[in-house]
């Protein structure tokens, strides 16, 4: 059995033919931008912007979220050529596996699982905080208690100590329990959610310009420092290694985009709507995003972001620095919510399909490639999820499962642009509805781009990224090296 063997490209297009006998084919070119742009718009832009600004660039995170964009979008080219080329659930994994051979599929499969999940769990830390901040200063009632909203890793500042962040527990399994139900209903919940959150992003920007105070601007790239965080690791803090990894942190906000090629399987017309949806949520999140961070470190200082704007930052620098709309913060916190929920959703989408995809392929236990009788949904998949990124949302603090899963979502997109290279070389007369401009030019720029946002990350998430890919590594060998179907069927021989 070799670890290196392909599946081949007869047989991928062929589970893409049979599909309707598998996932429903529902989503439209609107409903991919919208699931785009509800998963990279939440806690990346609302929480991540802030934590930026506070531990890496300051006022220059603008900067960092320029180069994380161009990184997306050289990544984004490859992605909606493959996705359009290979319209099977799955993502990255699936491209891997065509490309690279199955144990490179593996790994950035597992590395799927720290996108996704982890990612899921990071906003389902933010929807925690942001529900405490409703029911203080919208609902006026009491918070939940500290031990119940916060991780067994933190403790307050009068000494209490985090039990289980249960809030956060709750809205994973709520959205779990939708997506089980169909992909339809989850993308029409979904729709309605980013026209809310979009006119809020908007609303901020419009009515925050006019409170920018030209003194939180200044210096615009600060002096090269080191910022030492509440749990005792060093961030390089300005300069361009500070702008780097305010890159690789804000990373995170663009989370997303990609997670829209693993509804390939389920898009009506995925060859022409897999690169609108790709791109165009790419772009314009983009936009909204660079605005956003300016006026939002124009609002309040960098050691405000750092102390009492830590939590529900965006709410409070809008109580804090506009005086008159506090009910806009309180407008805002409310939608916040919603927004997260929209996050939450589409991350656990895709998590699940990867999921599905793996179970297929024996490479996990192939009752996640189990649907559902009624509602053709990886449910088994989904049941699975909600377990692990339950685990991670109630016990893990949100900061560091953020930036695992920036690492994690780096490591695919250097696979995915590899894979353009590999595939235009073995498979150069395959139909290809889009193509990816400046082959071999625009996949190794984004490889280039991307090592540097791993580089500037810092060592401490090299080493959970390894960690990581070594737990990962292990269950290959022991499990699933010895179940996959490509290893033990006629059907898996090479082209």
């Amino acid at each position: 059995m070799s670890i290196w063997k392909r599946k081949s490209m007869a047989l991928l297009l062929a589970e893409a033919s049979e599909s309707e006998k598998g996932l429903k084919r529902t989503l439209t070119a609107w409903s991919l931008v919208a699931l785009g742009i509800g998963a990279i718009i939440g806690a990346g832009l609302f929480v991540r912007t802030a934590t930026a600004a506070a531990q890496s660039a300051g006022p220059s995170v603008t900067i960092g979220f320029i180069v994380a964009a161009i990184g997306c979008a050289l990544a984004g080219l490859c992605y909606a050529e493959l996705s359009s080329s290979i319209p099977i659930a799955g993502s990255a994994y699936t491209y891997t596996y065509a490309t690279m051979g199955e144990l490179l599929a593996w790994i950035i499969g597992w590395d799927l699982i720290l996108e996704y999940a982890v990612g899921a769990a990071t906003v389902g830390i933010a929807w925690s905080e942001y529900l405490n901040n409703l029911l203080v200063n919208v609902l006026h009632v009491s918070p939940i208690p500290y031990e119940w909203c916060h991780s067994p890793f933190q403790t307050s500042a009068d000494g209490v100590n985090g039990i289980i962040n249960f809030p956060a527990l709750f809205i994973v399994g709520v959205i779990s329990l939708l997506l089980i139900k169909g992909t339809q209903e989850s993308a029409f919940v979904n729709s309605l959610i980013v026209i809310v959150k979009v006119s809020i992003v908007v609303l901020i920007i419009v009515l925050g310009w006019n409170f920018i105070n030209p003194t939180n601007h200044t210096p615009y790239i600060p002096q090269e420092s080191v910022f030492v965080d509440e749990h005792g690791i060093g961030h390089n803090f300005g300069g361009i290694w500070g702008i780097l990894g305010a890159a690789g942190t804000v990373f995170f906000a663009f989370i997303g985009f990609d997670a829209v090629s693993t509804a390939a399987q389920e898009t009506k017309n995925p060859k022409r709507d897999m690169p609108i949806g790709i791109l165009g949520s790419l772009a314009v999140c983009t936009i909204l995003y660079i605005l956003f961070a300016h006026v939002l470190t124009g609002l309040e200082s960098v050691e405000f972001f750092r102390t009492g704007g830590k939590e529900a930052s965006v709410a409070n620098a809008i109580t804090s620095a506009m005086p008159g709309y506090e009910w806009l913060a309180q407008f805002v916190t409310v939608a916040i919510l919603f927004g997260f929920t929209s996050v939450i959703l589409v991350m656990l989408l895709g998590q699940s399909r990867v999921f599905y995809s793996m179970g297929k392929d024996g490479l996990l236990p192939k009752a996640f490639g189990d649907l559902h009788s009624k509602y053709k949904t990886p449910y088994k998949a989904n049941l699975a999820i909600l377990v692990i990124v339950g685990l991670f949302a109630a016990f893990v603090p949100g900061d560091i499962v953020g930036d695992m899963t920036s690492i994690g979502t780096l490591f695919a997109f250097i696979l995915v642009c590899i894979s353009v290279i590999v595939l235009r070389k073995t498979h150069p007369d395959m139909k290809r509805e889009f193509k990816t401009p400046f082959v071999p030019v625009v996949p190794i720029l984004g490889v280039g781009v991307c090592l540097a946002m791993i580089a500037g990350l810092g060592w401490t998430n090299w080493l959970r990224l390894a960690g990581w890919l070594a737990i990962g590594l292990a269950i290959y060998f022991l499990y699933g090296k010895k179940r996959s179907v490509l290893n033990n069927s006629e059907k898996g021989k090479e082209e």
